[in-house]
């Protein structure tokens, strides 16, 4: 359930524990496994009550199937051709411009990790030659 569908009326007509078993899987897994944990910190049985209920309700081992389904129907009608052609010129066109766009970023930030890489390894290599310098001088003082 997601807070577009959340019905007030509905949820005050609820026991309080319908209440925040509501408010809970609202927020997703994160939430109960945050509350789980806080009823282990202040009150030990009311953690081990919540993960009971966890176990029993299937809430612990479950993904959130309604944000998967919401994602794939986007794309499916993303993929799909409207009818008007013009619209769907737009939108190809948008789509390969958007496409050269991350194959450019992407193109960028590999030349950052290799500048990067350079500099960490030309560093080294400094270091490196400073204390084979300085141990030739040690040895040449003695």
């Amino acid at each position: 359930m997601n807070t577009a569908t959340y019905d007030a009326p509905a949820t005050a007509r609820m026991g309080w524990f319908a209440r925040a078993e509501a408010w809970l899987d609202q927020r997703g897994k994160g939430a109960w496994i945050a509350a789980m944990i806080l009823g282990f910190i202040f009150f030990w049985p009311v953690g081990l009550a919540l993960l009971a209920y966890m176990i029993w309700s299937k809430r612990m081992f479950t993904c959130n199937k309604s944000h998967t389904h919401t994602h794939r129907k986007a794309a499916w009608a993303a993929m799909k051709p409207s009818g008007n052609t013009a619209f769907d010129a737009y939108k190809a066109e948008t789509l390969r411009r958007l496409e050269e766009e991350q194959g450019a970023f992407e193109a960028f930030l590999q030349r950052l990790r290799e500048a990067k890489d350079k500099s960490e390894f030309d560093q080294f290599m400094d270091e490196r030659e400073k204390r084979a310098r300085a141990a030739l001088d040690e040895t040449e003082d003695a």
